[in-house]
């Protein structure tokens, strides 16, 4: 099969023709209908996130149940599948307490080796995926079956920035209706986030980003106000929204920079909730005072994957598409095919689509 490889540090990924090993009495092999080009793709690539070489690409995926191992029980052939870059195993202590975004086996089903690249050295796949491929073998516990007639291209984004964001709102910070929201970063995740608060009932949606590229498609998906960040302080400009107070809910969706968790605290009003749903660097530190986290008695909370149940969600987010409430079909910036995954990383770079969708391998 042709799958895109990661092979350096910087690196453009390499098309290769790579042997899938055959799957295990537990896996599944999908015919993969679109994947999403997403940016934590292109923290591997540029090394923000460290990876070994050898490892195909993509993690946000959609596509048809092609074969399944002897003891899998949760897909048959043919059905139609997202894949979770979290896999949900279901047996163990988090997944028991309804947190399979924090399941135990993660690690074990990233590390899985899954067959041999064309110079034979065994490859790995991103997150136990690796959706930048004609197929790919995963663990049951790694997709989801959905009953619905949506295109590949949009579904694909549900299996990481639709439920990452929208997951951010409804089950992290739990938005309440009549909140007041502002959302750095009006990236593909940082406009599901937008979703999410509007789904949920906030009252008022500001959207924040660097120029004006992105002022439109926040407004069409639900924002209220728009701040650029060129424009001045942007902290400064959400209080002059709220009247000096901050706003109940605050969610940093870039990358984790201290500068930006640093403005998400400072836009939050007391007693109110900033979550950081960006994935940062290892190293990352972030100070804040003290005296002020006791004074005005904010909440600081992380957010992985959405704080997502996926086998709930996942056809939540179906269902709430299908009825209009989510529209994911204008997050699809452009159609791509397989060999083009690296020009999708420099228009991502350039700032110049929401999501580059695979959908010819």
């Amino acid at each position: 099969m042709r799958a895109a490889i990661f092979t350096g540090t910087g690196e453009d990924l390499e098309i290769q023709d790579v042997e899938p090993a055959a799957p295990g009495p537990r896996d599944v092999v999908v015919q993969l209908g679109a994947s999403g080009v997403c940016h934590s793709d292109l923290s591997i690539k540029n090394g923000f996130v460290p990876m070994m070489p050898g490892m195909v690409l993509g993690h946000e995926g959609a596509g048809t149940v092609l074969e399944v191992g002897s003891e899998v029980t949760a897909v048959k052939k043919g059905d139609k599948v997202i894949a979770s870059f979290i896999p949900a195993c279901g047996v163990c202590i988090p997944c028991l307490a309804d947190q399979s975004h924090l399941c135990d086996s993660e690690m074990e089903v990233m590390m899985a080796t899954r067959g041999t690249l064309s110079n034979g050295s065994p490859f790995t796949t991103m997150t136990g995926l690796g959706t930048f491929a004609e197929t790919m073998t995963v663990a049951q516990s790694s997709v989801v079956k959905v009953e619905t007639d949506i295109p590949f291209d949009q579904l694909a984004l549900i299996g990481c920035g639709v439920t990452t964001g929208v997951g951010a709102a409804l089950n992290t910070a739990r938005v309440h209706p009549g909140a007041t929201v502002a959302i750095i970063g009006c990236g593909g995740v940082g406009l599901s986030v937008l979703q999410g608060a509007r789904i949920a009932g906030a009252s008022r949606i500001i959207a924040i980003d660097q120029g004006e590229e992105k002022r439109g498609v926040a407004t069409a998906q639900g924002a209220t106000d728009y701040v650029d960040a060129l424009q001045g302080d942007p902290v400064a400009q959400v209080q002059a929204l709220t009247s000096g107070r901050g706003v109940d809910y605050v969610f940093e969706v870039t990358v984790g920079t201290p500068e930006a968790l640093a403005q998400a605290y400072g836009m939050t009003r007391k007693g109110g909730t900033m979550v950081m749903v960006s994935m940062p660097r290892m190293e990352g530190q972030f100070a804040i005072s003290t005296f002020d986290l006791f004074y005005s008695e904010k909440t600081i909370k992380g957010c992985k994957y959405g704080s997502a149940q996926v086998r709930r969600d996942f056809q939540r987010f179906v269902d709430l598409t299908e009825t209009g409430r989510l529209d994911l079909s204008n997050m699809v910036s452009r159609h791509i095919k397989l060999d083009e995954v690296n020009d999708a990383f420099g228009a991502m770079e350039r700032r110049e689509v929401v999501r580059s969708v695979i959908t010819s391998f």
